[in-house]
């Protein structure tokens, strides 16, 4: 038997007393640091004997109730859901990075292809999905 994984700030649904673990994710965190609400880092789901539970909202991965689980989604940072019968859980997606500053500050220079947001509460917010740099 098996839960599903907690997600950011929160804690995974415990699977009970069955023979398979049905737990769901833990839901991620919602952010409105880009200036609309996102939610990351989800809990992965738990492999079930009948069905898979879901994963968290936030891109936390499916459980599998036999083969491979799902992956988190990527650029979330959520977890990856677990398997009854494999006896390995999915990948974890990647996460990002993200630069908040005051848009009479942002000046520099950046590398790689990070989404560039101005005028966000009179912020600019760079979200970096893949490697890259800012230099001020």
């Amino acid at each position: 038997m098996g839960g599903g994984g907690g997600g950011a700030g929160a804690v995974g649904v415990d699977g009970g007393s069955g023979a398979g673990g049905t737990g769901v994710g833990g839901a991620g965190v919602a952010s409105s640091i880009t200036g609309s609400a996102v939610t990351r880092a989800g809990g992965g789901g738990a492999g079930a004997n009948s069905s898979a539970a879901a994963g968290g909202s936030g891109g936390g991965g499916a459980g599998s109730a036999g083969g491979t689980a799902t992956n988190g989604t990527a650029n979330t940072g959520g977890g990856g859901g677990g398997s009854r019968t494999s006896g390995t859980s999915g990948n974890g997606g990647s996460g990002v990075v993200i630069l908040s500053m005051a848009d009479a500050n942002y000046s520099g220079t950046t590398t790689g292809s990070p989404t560039v947001a101005t005028g966000v509460s009179g912020k600019t917010v760079l979200t970096f999905n893949s490697s890259g740099s800012y230099t001020g």
